[in-house]
C-alpha cells in the first residue's frame, strides 16, 4: 500500500516545510513544525473520510427545522447523569482518567448494557480480544451481542465502521491508533489529531456514536494536541484515588447537556455501581462533633452534595504554612486575611492545613463560610453543634455573598437530616423550610460571633 505524502506545517504561522526542522522557516518560531497528509493536487481524487457529508444548502437560521437530540440510556445512571440524559447519535466522547482508574471497565459494562438494542463495537488497541473476554467474564456481563476488534490501523477500523453499520462504538485508546498516511509512531500529536478527526467525521456522516478514551500526563490533563478537546462533543474525566473504591466521573464539555456535571460510582468485585447518595461518601463518619469541622452544600453542575471541610490549626514556626487539599491554596490565604482584618482573629503565626474529605475538588466560592467556620473551630478548640451547615462567598470586604440556588441546597440538607443552616441573608428562605433552622448573615464577623453563640 503506497504511503501518502506528508508535509510539515507549523502551528505559529502556518507554513509548511516538506521535511522536520528544529525551526519554522518561515515565522522562525521554534518546535511549532507538526507532520500532516499533504494536500491533494487540483483535480486529484480525495480521500473517501475526508469529507463530513455532502454539502448543504445556505439557509436562514429561522427556517432550520431544530428538535430535542434523541438519547439513549447506557444502563448507568450515573453516567447518563453526566452525559445528559444518555447517549447521542452521532456524538463522540472523550474520556480521560490515570491508568487503572476504571476507564476500560465502565465502557465495557456500557457497551454490554447497549447491545441490548443497539448494534455495538468495542475496538480495543491495548489489549487482545482474549483479555476483554477474561475482564467481561470477571465482571459478570453475558457480551453475547457485543463485538470486538483487536485492531489500531485506523484504515482497518474505518473499514470495520462502514462494514459492520454499529450504532456504538468504543476505542480504546485513541492513542494507539495510527494511519498509514502518516509517517510518525502511534501516540504522536499528528496521529492523534488525524485519527481523532478522522473517526469524528465518520461518526457525524454514519451517526454512530463514538467513545474515545485518551490517556493523561502526570499533571492530569488529557495528553495530546488541545485541539483533540475542541473536536469532540463531550469530554469527561474519570478521577479518584486508586487505593479507595469511589470513582467521579465529571463533564467538563457538552454540547448536548450541562457542564460541571459529576456521577459517583463505587468499584465492587462485579464492576463500577452507581452510588444513590454521594454526600454520605464526604461526609466524616465522626460519632461526636469535633473541632475544626464544618459541613458545606457545594453543588456539582445540577447536584447538590454535602461535603465536609476539615480544618486543622496548628502553631508554626517564622513561615506559617498554608496548605489545601481540594480548595485552592490562593483563595485559603485571601480568605485568611479576611478573617484577620474583619474578625480578628489572627492565625499569621499559625499553620493552617483544610481538607476536603472524600478527595472531591471544589472550585465555587461558595465554600468561603465553611472554610472560615471550621478554622475558626479548630483554632478555638470548640466543636459546632451536630446537624449544622453552613455557605456562602466571601468578599475582600467582610461581606458575605448569596450563593446560587440557595433553596436547593437548603432542602438537600433538610432532607439528610440537617437541623441548622449559616448562609447568607439574602439566601434565607422566605417560606421555612420543615425541620432546619435558618441563620442568615451579610459580614464575616456576624457568623463568626453566630458560629461561637452556637458552639
Amino acid at each position: 500500500m503506497a504511503r501518502d505524502k506528508t508535509v510539515y506545517t507549523c502551528r505559529e504561522c502556518g507554513g509548511q516545510s516538506p521535511k522536520w526542522l528544529g525551526q519554522c522557516p518561515h515565522c522562525k518560531a521554534w518546535n511549532t513544525l507538526d507532520e500532516g497528509p499533504a494536500e491533494p493536487a487540483a483535480g486529484a481524487p480525495r480521500n473517501r473520510y475526508q469529507g463530513l457529508a455532502a454539502a448543504q444548502p445556505v439557509r436562514a437560521l429561522a427556517e432550520i427545522e431544530a428538535s430535542e437530540v434523541d438519547r439513549r440510556p447506557t444502563g448507568l445512571g450515573e453516567l447518563d447523569r453526566v452525559l445528559g440524559g444518555g447517549i447521542v447519535e452521532g456524538g463522540v466522547v472523550l474520556i480521560g482518567g490515570d491508568p487503572g482508574i476504571g476507564k476500560s471497565t465502565l465502557l465495557l459494562q456500557a457497551v454490554d448494557a447497549l447491545s441490548a438494542g443497539w448494534p455495538v463495537l468495542y475496538v480495543s488497541g491495548e489489549e487482545s480480544g482474549a483479555q476483554v473476554a477474561l475482564r467481561a467474564r470477571r465482571l459478570g456481563l453475558a457480551g453475547t451481542a457485543v463485538q470486538v476488534l483487536a485492531e489500531i490501523q485506523l484504515e482497518k477500523i474505518l473499514a470495520t465502521l462502514e462494514q459492520l453499520q454499529p450504532r456504538f462504538c468504543v476505542i480504546d485508546s485513541i492513542q494507539t491508533v495510527f494511519s498509514d498516511a502518516l509517517s510518525s509512531a502511534p501516540g504522536s500529536v499528528a496521529q492523534v489529531r488525524e485519527c481523532a478527526a478522522q473517526l469524528t467525521r465518520a461518526a457525524k456522516a454514519s451517526g454512530c456514536a463514538i467513545v474515545l478514551v485518551g490517556h493523561v500526563t502526570k499533571e492530569g490533563a488529557l495528553a495530546g494536541p488541545r485541539v483533540l478537546e475542541h473536536m469532540v462533543d463531550t469530554v469527561l474525566y474519570f478521577e479518584g484515588d486508586t487505593h479507595s473504591s469511589f470513582r467521579l466521573i465529571r463533564a467538563i464539555k457538552n454540547r448536548f447537556g450541562a457542564v460541571n456535571e459529576i456521577g459517583v460510582f463505587a468499584m465492587t468485585d462485579k464492576g463500577l455501581k452507581g452510588v444513590s447518595n454521594p454526600s454520605a461518601i464526604f461526609l466524616s463518619t465522626q460519632g461526636e462533633p469535633v473541632p475544626g469541622a464544618c459541613v458545606l452544600v457545594t453543588l456539582e453542575g445540577t447536584r447538590p452534595l454535602l461535603v465536609e471541610i476539615q480544618a486543622l490549626v496548628d502553631s508554626g514556626g517564622p513561615s506559617p504554612r498554608r496548605l489545601s487539599v481540594g480548595l485552592d491554596r490562593d483563595r485559603l490565604a485571601m480568605l485568611l486575611a479576611v478573617l484577620h482584618r474583619h474578625a480578628g482573629v489572627a492565625c499569621m503565626d499559625q499553620d493552617v492545613f483544610v481538607n476536603a474529605v472524600g478527595g472531591v475538588r471544589i472550585a465555587e466560592p461558595a465554600a468561603d463560610l465553611a472554610v472560615l467556620l471550621a478554622i475558626q473551630g479548630s483554632l478555638r478548640g470548640k466543636a459546632l453543634p451536630r446537624g449544622l451547615i453552613a455557605f456562602g462567598e466571601v468578599g475582600l470586604a467582610g461581606e458575605v455573598r448569596p450563593a446560587p440556588r440557595g433553596q436547593d441546597r437548603l432542602r438537600e440538607a433538610a432532607k439528610l437530616g440537617f437541623t441548622a443552616a449559616v448562609v447568607p441573608q439574602a439566601n434565607v428562605p422566605r417560606q421555612p423550610i420543615e425541620g432546619l433552622s435558618v441563620h442568615g448573615v451579610e459580614r464575616v464577623e456576624q457568623a463568626i460571633e453566630l458560629a461561637r453563640s452556637l458552639g
